[in-house]
């Protein structure tokens, strides 16, 4: 297939569940005309406290699917699989632009003015490479305080985005943070960015919240024009979703957090758990 053909300018987004669906929609708000095939692998969610083995299993299942497809870009919208998987991805596939995950810690080190910087992820994204080299490299005369906010995903992927479960979830890992003076926080797991209002009240107007959503959105166009596959048609735009969880609860998901009507598929795994495929 020649390259920047139709069915290539198709963007694969993947994640454990939901959360990537806020990097979905600035990147659709970004490019309204791209085609977009978003995989919510819910029957493993979440991927925090998994092996790295498992995930990157997971991530190269999916990412396979997803070139199938038709993708000619892939964004591993979740920043779990990122820190474990993302460099493998790119070294099985090198010929496949990969735009993935990372907590933003040089823009928050370069926006506190108290030198306090909160980041907000998973345990697997704190224990990954990436995390502590962006950490050696640009947060060298700042304080960093992280939690992982147990919970938080199981909470958003059931559509309790402003309960008072969620709020205490969300104050005993924020308040401390801003007891030490952190006055920028950093949202490390796309399904936070969900959450973001809940936490606005939570932190008050002076303390800056990073969504990193935006900046891989731009990341993704960038790219998309560096490689020719920008597609300005928008007679030819669709948006796909497909998840290996519940279907019914999925599209619930995708109305509740997008505002968008849908009929998302229904993928399922082996036995193995190296292949996802369409059901039937």
């Amino acid at each position: 297939m020649e390259k920047g053909s139709t069915e290539k300018k198709l963007v694969g987004i993947f994640d454990s569940g939901v959360g990537g669906l806020s990097v979905l929609r600035e990147i659709q708000a970004l490019l309204p005309t791209q085609p977009l095939y978003y995989i919510g692998d819910q029957a493993h969610v979440p991927y925090g406290k998994r092996q790295p083995a498992e995930i990157r299993r997971f991530s190269f299942a999916m990412t396979r699917y997803l070139l199938d497809a038709g993708a000619g870009l892939i964004v591993v919208a979740c920043n779990t699989a990122s820190a474990v998987a993302l460099k493998d991805l790119r070294q099985e596939f090198p010929d496949v632009p990969f735009v993935g995950m990372e907590p933003a810690l040089k823009p928050a080190t370069q926006q506190t003015h108290n030198k306090v910087v909160g980041v907000l992820a998973t345990p697997a994204t704190f224990q990954g490479e990436l995390y502590n080299t962006l950490v050696e490299k640009f947060a060298q005369d700042v304080k960093i305080l992280t939690s992982t906010l147990p919970g938080m995903v199981e909470a958003i992927e059931a559509g309790r985005l402003d309960t008072p479960q969620t709020r205490a979830i969300l104050e005993e890992a924020i308040m401390p943070m801003l007891a030490q003076g952190a006055d920028t926080l950093v949202l490390g797991c796309t399904h936070f960015p969900f959450a973001l209002p809940l936490i606005r009240q939570i932190t008050g107007p002076d303390v800056n919240v990073i969504d990193p959503a935006p900046a891989i959105a731009r990341r993704t166009h960038a790219l998309l024009q560096e490689h020719h596959l920008l597609n300005p048609d928008g007679n030819s735009v669709s948006l796909q979703f497909a998840t290996s969880g519940d279907l019914n609860v999925f599209n619930a998901s995708i109305v509740n957090l997008l505002h968008l009507q849908a009929q998302p598929m229904q993928l399922v795994w082996d036995a193995s758990g190296n292949k996802i495929q369409r059901e039937g």
